[in-house]
């Protein structure tokens, strides 16, 4: 599971770089389905960040992977 998250986290790092900030994956939980990442650069201070968390860095995870039941963000 942990290889698929990092695969659709690829498809999406593009548009976070190109705004100045970037993602990154700081644990899987399989058996909860939960997905925890950091915001890193610009995204990590923008005032936008919860809302590109949940409607668009999780509602592509759980396209990609299925298994994933929620993303937390980590500070």
């Amino acid at each position: 599971m942990r290889e698929k998250v990092m695969e659709a986290l690829n498809e999406i790092r593009p548009a976070l770089q190109a705004d100045g900030g970037d993602i990154e994956l700081i644990d899987v939980d399989e058996a909860q389905g939960v997905v925890k990442v950091r915001l890193v650069g610009a995204c990590a201070g923008c005032p936008m960040s919860a809302m590109t968390l949940k409607n668009g860095v999780e509602q592509v995870l759980k396209r990609y992977v299925p298994e994933v039941k929620r993303l937390d963000a980590v500070m």
